[in-house]
């Protein structure tokens, strides 16, 4: 298992990969949080991929490899992986984390999603969790999954569904505007490529999956919901591990900083139940078909 590092490919997604770099650690650190939560979103993605034993696999934007340690133990040992991400430090933190595992039928690679230069590799499946949103071209993204695939390969990706559908993040984020001076959204204004919630709208993903040559396209809402003891969990992980919203404060003080992470606290007091907190979460299931030759 080895890092292969490619330095020419374009960087542009939402935000630079030093920037992604940052989070990287926070975002591992809770990697126990963030199994649990995507769990069986998860499970269904690597089902409806077709992914088994002895499959070869592409796991797109893999960050510090939590779904790909999934991955890995379905392909076995006579399966092979290819974990791709363009930071450099969640693909160190997913290395060391598959090698601790006693994995080694996976590679690690400094890719952008959108230029992955692998059209011919034959792969069985590709996947991307949570990572296909963030492209500033997800149709260019999709084309590059496809190509990678052989005839008949599978794909299948985890976005966020729309805002309305999310209002922990969209809360997180007003909040984060409010300290940082920036004016309040528009609940109808448009959302931007490489947004969060930029494939969240209804019939987009499908569409962009045709158009990227894809057949067989199913897209499907599941409901995400964040399930933790008390509040202050959540935001200790948004804290550590939320990247867009940790960007958003950076130019604050501590102090300002901390006033903005307890007035978060204190909104989101509204989703604690009799049992603990449950936050509403809702994210898009993509599936598709690479085209048979002929």
């Amino acid at each position: 298992m080895s890092i292969t590092h490619q330095n020419s490919f374009p960087r542009s997604l939402l935000a630079s990969p030093t920037s992604w770099d940052k989070g990287a650690a926070g975002w591992n650190a809770n990697a126990e949080f963030i199994h649990t939560w995507l769990q069986d979103i998860t499970t269904a993605m690597l089902d409806t991929a077709s992914i088994g034993p002895r499959s070869k696999v592409l796991d797109i934007a893999a960050g510090s490899g939590d779904q790909t340690l999934d991955i890995a133990r379905r392909v076995g040992e006579l399966g092979y992986v290819l974990a791709t991400d363009f930071s450099d430090h969640f693909l160190t933190l997913a290395q060391n984390n598959l090698q601790a595992a006693g994995f080694h039928q996976v590679e690690t690679r400094i890719a952008d999603a959108q230029a992955l230069g692998l059209a011919g590799a034959n792969f069985d499946a590709a996947v991307c969790r949570l990572g296909l949103m963030y492209c500033t071209d997800p149709k260019a993204a999709l084309i590059e999954a496809r190509a990678a695939l052989k005839p008949g390969g599978r794909f299948s990706a985890v976005v966020f569904s729309h805002p309305n559908n999310n209002p922990c993040v969209t809360m997180s984020m007003a909040i984060a505007r409010k300290h940082t001076g920036r004016p309040a959204q528009s609940s109808d204004a448009p959302i931007e490529p490489g947004n969060l919630f930029s494939l969240g709208e209804p019939g987009l993903l499908a569409h962009l999956l045709e158009a990227a040559g894809f057949d067989d396209i199913e897209v499907q809402p599941v409901s995400a919901p964040h399930r933790l003891s008390s509040v202050t969990h959540y935001v200790d992980f948004v804290r550590s591990g939320a990247t867009p919203i940790i960007q958003m404060l950076a130019s604050l003080s501590s102090s300002e900083k901390n006033d903005a992470w307890a007035d978060l606290e204190e909104q989101l007091k509204i989703f604690t139940t009799d049992t603990g907190w449950e936050g509403p979460n809702e994210l898009l299931l993509c599936s598709a078909t690479a085209p048979n030759v002929g």
